[in-house]
């Protein structure tokens, strides 16, 4: 048992409201608790302390013996007769039992044996472009909260007055009904589990103990991410109940289809289009990337669906340094809208090709012999 004085550990007064301390212990709750400060055995000891104080100064009969004959009146070993922190016997979980309820938990059981519960994760489907997501941007979202009431510090309770201890479960949240040999525990139905009862609500949250407000966050998306990829931004969540902490908020990445681009993985794709001599002579096309345009050399006799790989012309991915690659895949286009001219040139062009004893056609030729061959095999 620390021998501190409990109200110069949570910074208080000792004529400090029950709403007070309560406030005083949740940002000590939240500035020493292990899970923020792994491996720091100075803030667990602090913490510690913080959670001693708090459980001595938050219940009454226990408060009042303290104020009355100071730690001897709260430690048993004393012979005060008092409920202290407890004994030798007690497990490291022991220490931090209701707080993982009541601060970091959700449903564990709270001060005064109501139970608190850790607020629901929202979701927040964030829309990006292609650009946005393989280079990463900063975007502000607007999200409906409920935040704690500033009037009533939470309570419900009109300012100046306190919640009362519900006369139906004695402050505990649950009622026992028996029928038959069993007997069953349930939520109480006068105070819905709170343990608590306003008998004058506060007049801005109408004994919610929080309102409703819309929220401005920023959100910082890193390059590379993808669909179906989130962030999750802890503690934006919704309010919890009776005091217990904020549930966190999902954003989910949806990237919207690109008018050239199709994304898998780390790689891009784009379609090519190529005219007719081009492919059939050869050249070079600008094609785009995301950085720029680059040059594409187009090798003589490419035939439609080829695919031209440009290393390193991808996407960088959000969880390595491996940067993709660009895949064109070239589409040879026929002309249209030929005038007569153009058409007897094209037929004077065939027709050379025809004379020639060489297989300009070997694709052609070969499916042809493949029909003739599937026809020759279905004869009986």
């Amino acid at each position: 048992m620390s021998k501190r004085d409990y109200y110069e550990i949570l910074d208080v007064s000792k004529n400090a409201s029950e709403a007070e301390i309560k406030k005083a212990f949740k940002r000590m709750a939240m500035k020493f608790h292990p899970d923020r400060n792994p491996d720091n055995a100075e803030a667990e000891e602090k913490f510690k302390e913080a959670k001693e104080a708090y459980d001595i100064l938050s219940d009454q009969q226990k408060r009042t013996a303290y104020d009355q004959f100071g730690h001897a009146g709260v430690d048993p070993s004393a012979g005060m007769g008092g409920a202290g922190f407890g004994g030798g016997g007690g497990s490291f979980s022991d220490v931090f039992g209701d707080v993982f309820g009541d601060i970091f938990g959700g449903g564990g059981a709270g001060r005064g044996g109501q139970r608190v519960y850790r607020g629901a994760d929202l979701r927040y489907n964030l829309e990006l472009s292609l650009e946005e997501a393989v280079k990463g941007t900063t975007v502000s979202i607007k999200i409906p909260s409920h935040e704690e009431c500033e009037e009533c510090d939470g309570s419900g309770a009109k300012k100046g007055t306190e919640p009362t201890t519900c006369t139906t479960c004695g402050g505990h949240g649950q009622v026992r009904m028996q029928q038959g040999f069993f007997s069953l525990q349930q939520t109480c139905p006068r105070c819905h589990g709170s343990g608590k009862m306003i008998s004058n609500p506060c007049g801005k949250c109408h004994g919610k103990g929080h309102v409703e407000k819309t929220k401005t966050l920023s959100v910082k998306v890193p390059s590379g991410v993808d669909n179906g990829d989130r962030i999750r931004l802890s503690g934006e969540g919704e309010i919890g109940e009776n005091g217990g902490p904020f549930g966190d908020l999902y954003v989910h990445m949806h990237i919207r289809e690109h008018a050239i681009f199709q994304r898998d993985g780390s790689d891009l794709f784009c379609e090519v289009p190529v005219s007719l001599v081009t492919a059939t002579l050869g050249g070079e096309l600008e094609v785009p990337t995301l950085e720029g345009r680059v040059k594409l050399k187009i090798p003589e006799e490419t035939q439609s669906g080829k695919l031209f790989r440009l290393r390193g012309k991808g996407v960088k991915s959000v969880r390595g340094n491996v940067t993709g690659d660009l895949l064109c895949k070239v589409s040879v286009e026929t002309p249209v809208n030929l005038t007569k001219k153009q058409k007897e040139l094209l037929k004077e062009f065939e027709d050379s090709l025809n004379d020639d004893t060489v297989n300009h056609s070997p694709k052609a030729s070969g499916w042809l012999d493949g029909v003739k061959k599937f026809f020759e095999d279905m004869k009986f």
